[in-house]
C-alpha cells in the first residue's frame, strides 16, 4: 500500500502534506500527531468520511493525497481536573495509588516486547548531566528522513520531557525512531509481534548515537557529553609470552562501559572486574612467523563521573542457536572503589581526593558513636543522606570537568533481566530515588523497594538479575565538621 500527502484539521488548526505511510501501523501516524498536537495517542478519534482510524489497521479508512482528516482530542494540559477525591489512607491503597502518592515518576507503556528498551530509558534518566546534554540539542524528530542520529537525540530528548510531567507514557516515537535507525530491532516473530531483544545492545547503540550530538560542558576537552561524563580511558600493554625479546605493544582504549566477566572463579564484582584488565589472546607474532601466546595487561588511566558495568551474562551457544544466560550469583555493592584498577600514575591522582574521604569517614563514625552509640551503620547512612543534600566538592579534576578524581562510586541504577536468554524474558529498570529508598520500574508500573532488594538482584536463579549497573558519583558534602566559630570540632577536616 502506498504513502499519502494528507490534510489534518484539529480544532481550528489544519496541518498541511502530513505523510501517511499505510505500510505502517496506524499508531505510528498517531505518534506524529501527538508529537505535532501534545494529544496522546489513545485520547485521539482520527476521522475520515465517518470512519473511524483504529490503533491496529487502515481498513476502514480509505485514504488518498490531499484528503482532509479529522482529528478530536484533548492534550494534558487542558484536560479538565479530577474531581477532589475522599482521603484514602496508604495502607489501603493498592500499588498504582501508593505510586501516586508518593509523587512516582513516569512509567513507560509496553508496546510488545518494548520493556528493553523501557528500561534502558529509565536508567539513563538517572545521569542529570545527560539530561542537560539532551536539553542542549535543538534538533527534531523526522519520522520521514534525516540523520538517525539527529532523530533519536531528539526523540529521547522529547520522551524525557514528557515522562517530567508524570503520567505513564507510550514511546512510540522513541521506538519508531530506534526501528528505523536499527531495523534489526524491529523484527517480529511468528505471531506478528515485536521480538524480544538486548537490553545491552539497546544501551550500546543509543549512547553510540548520543555521542554524535550531544556537546560537552563549556571548556572541555572530549568531543561529547558522552565521552565527558561514561568515557573510560586504559592503557593497553600486549607482549608474547613466548618471545621475550619482541617489544610489547602499547596502545589507549577507549570505552562506554566497563566489563565483568564472569566464571567459576567470581563471586564479586570488583573480582570480575579486574580480571577484565588481563587476558591471554594468540595472534600473529612477527618474531616467531607463526601464531603464538601473548598476555594483554590494562589500566585505567581516566574514570569517567559515571560508569557503567556490563555483567557478561550471556554467551551464544551454536546448537541452540540462542544467547544462554549464566545464572551464577555475583555480589555488587552499593559503594564501588575502583582504585586497584587503575595504573599508578592514576591512583597518585586520585589520593588527594580519597584522603578528604578517609577524614569525614573517621568523622561521622566518631559523630554516630558519641551522639547515637551506633557507629559505622549509623555512620553510612548519615553520608547515604549527605549524598542527596546540597552543597558538594566538586567530584572530577579540575582540567577534566565529568571525570572521578576519587575512584569513589554510589550505585544508582540497574537493569535486569529475568529468563534464561537475553531475546526472551523480561527486563526492568530499578532506579535510586533517595537515601536507601529504590524504584522499580517495570514498563508502566513504578513502584518504591528497598536498598536490601535491589542487592538481591545479583542472580543465583530464575528471579531478576542484574545485566547492567550504573555507578553515579559518590560525593564529599562542603560542610562536613570543619571548625566554626564557637565550636569544639577539629581542624582537620579543613579542605585547603
Amino acid at each position: 500500500m502506498p504513502s499519502f500527502k494528507i490534510k489534518v484539521k484539529w480544532g481550528k488548526e489544519i496541518f498541511q502534506d502530513m505523510e501517511a505511510n499505510t505500510d505502517e501501523e496506524p499508531l505510528v501516524f498517531k505518534a506524529q500527531l501527538f508529537a505535532l498536537t501534545g494529544v496522546q495517542p489513545e485520547r485521539q478519534k482520527v476521522m475520515l468520511k465517518g470512519a473511524i482510524l483504529t490503533d491496529s489497521s487502515w481498513d476502514k479508512v480509505k485514504l488518498r493525497d490531499g484528503a482532509m482528516v479529522l482529528m478530536m482530542g484533548t492534550k494534558d494540559e487542558d484536560m479538565p481536573e479530577q474531581p477532589v477525591e475522599k482521603t484514602k489512607f496508604i495502607e489501603d491503597m493498592d500499588e498504582r495509588e501508593l505510586s501516586k502518592a508518593m509523587d512516582m515518576p513516569a512509567g513507560l507503556q509496553n508496546l510488545g516486547n518494548t520493556c528493553y528498551m523501557n528500561a534502558t530509558v529509565q536508567c539513563l534518566k538517572t545521569v542529570p548531566e545527560l539530561r542537560t546534554a539532551l536539553t542542549r540539542f535543538g534538533g527534531n524528530v523526522s519520522l520521514g528522513g534525516g540523520p538517525d542520529s539527529d532523530n533519536l537525540t531528539a526523540a529521547l530528548r522529547d520522551l524525557y520531557t514528557t515522562m517530567d510531567k508524570g503520567n505513564t507514557v507510550p514511546p512510540i516515537i522513541m521506538l519508531q525512531v530506534l526501528h528505523n535507525a536499527f531495523p534489526r530491532f524491529a523484527e517480529r516473530g511468528e505471531g506478528g509481534g515485536y521480538q524480544q531483544q538486548d537490553a545491552n545492545e539497546c544501551w550500546v547503540e543509543i549512547l553510540r548515537m548520543l555521542q554524535a550530538k550531544t556537546t560537552p560542558t563549556e571548556g572541555s576537552t572530549k568531543a561529547s557529553a558522552i565521552e565527558q561524563f561514561l568515557g573510560i580511558e586504559c592503557s593497553s600493554e600486549t607482549k608474547c609470552a613466548e618471545a621475550e625479546g619482541e617489544e610489547p605493544t602499547k596502545s589507549v582504549e577507549k570505552f562506554l562501559q566497563f566489563s565483568c566477566y564472569i566464571d567459576k572463579d567470581v563471586k564479586y564484582l570488583h573480582t570480575g572486574l579486574k580480571n577484565r584488565l588481563s587476558e591471554n589472546i594468540e595472534k600473529n607474532s612477527p618474531t616467531l612467523g607463526r601464531d603464538a601466546q601473548y598476555i594483554k595487561s590494562m589500566a585505567i588511566t581516566r574514570l569517567p563521573g559515571y560508569i557503567t558495568i556490563q555483567m557478561v551474562r550471556f554467551h551464544f551457544k551454536q546448537k541452540e542457536a540462542v544467547n544462554a544466560k549464566v545464572l551464577k550469583d555475583v555480589k555488587f555493592p552499593v559503594m564501588l572503589d575502583m582504585f586497584e584498577m587503575c595504573s599508578t600514575e592514576m591512583q597518585d591522582r586520585l589520593r588527594p581526593a580519597r584522603t578528604q574521604f578517609k577524614a569525614y569517614e573517621d568523622w561521622n563514625v566518631e559523630q554516630a558513636s558519641t551522639v547515637k552509640g551506633k557507629g559505622k551503620t549509623e555512620a553510612l547512612r548519615a553520608e547515604r543522606e549527605a549524598q542527596d543534600g546540597e552543597g558538594h566538592e566538586d567530584w572530577w579534576f579540575s582540567e577534566d570537568v565529568g571525570s572521578s578524581n576519587s575512584g569513589y562510586y554510589i550505585l544508582q541504577a540497574v537493569l535486569t533481566h529475568k529468563g534464561r536468554s537475553s531475546n526472551s524474558g523480561h527486563y526492568v529498570g530499578w532506579v535510586r530515588q533517595k537515601g536507601d529508598t529504590w524504584l522499580k520500574c517495570d514498563d508502566d508500573e513504578v513502584s518504591p523497594v528497598h536498598e536490601e532488594d535491589v542487592l538481591k538482584l545479583s542472580g543465583g536463579g530464575d528471579w531478576h538479575t542484574a545485566y547492567l549497573l550504573v555507578y553515579g558519583p559518590r560525593k564529599l558534602p562542603k560542610v562536613r565538621g570543619q571548625k566554626e566559630a564557637g565550636s569544639d570540632v577539629t581542624e582537620d577536616m579543613q579542605t585547603s
